[in-house]
């Protein structure tokens, strides 16, 4: 199964809106509907955020839709669900968050290797409007540059 494949979600505005400083990799703590929802491929994370909670990191309004099938055992839609992180790497985002003004936004959820879903966090600073322009015309003249170049040499 290649990479692509296992992708739930991705948030594809993040990169737009925010200067991705580190990544990282973390559990999400899921109920049973929450996991068998997500194997369909019908989450959405456009509009989450991590955010702490009594020294726990949470990702808060994610939306995992109900399960169509299922009658009693079901989930709420934008619960805040647990992030699993290792201490240290617990500390070092609590603590960027704290001093520097950082946004910890996830990036996507996908199911690893072993089939655990994992979300990928992004440490993130705001863009402003003109970092956005500078960052679309940039994206242009590498588009433009490349045509250029794949002409030429045809």
């Amino acid at each position: 199964m290649r990479t692509a494949d296992r992708y739930v979600a991705q948030n594809r505005r993040a990169r737009h809106d925010y200067l991705i400083e580190d990544t990282l990799e973390a559990g999400v703590v899921l109920r049973g509907t929450e996991v068998k929802v997500l194997r369909q491929g019908q989450a959405s994370i456009a509009e989450a955020y991590a955010d702490e909670d009594g020294g726990e990191l949470y990702l808060v309004n994610a939306n995992i839709p109900e399960y169509k099938s299922s009658a009693h055992f079901n989930h709420q839609p934008r619960r805040p669900r647990k992030l699993l992180l290792h201490k240290k790497q617990m500390n070092r985002i609590l603590g960027a968050i704290r001093r520097e003004g950082i946004t910890v936004v996830p990036l996507s959820i996908y199911f690893n290797e072993r089939g655990r879903a994992k979300v990928e966090l992004g440490l993130a600073r705001g863009k402003r409007k003109v970092d956005k322009r500078q960052a679309e015309k940039q994206r242009d003249w590498q588009r433009s540059r490349a045509r250029i170049l794949r002409d030429r040499n045809a």
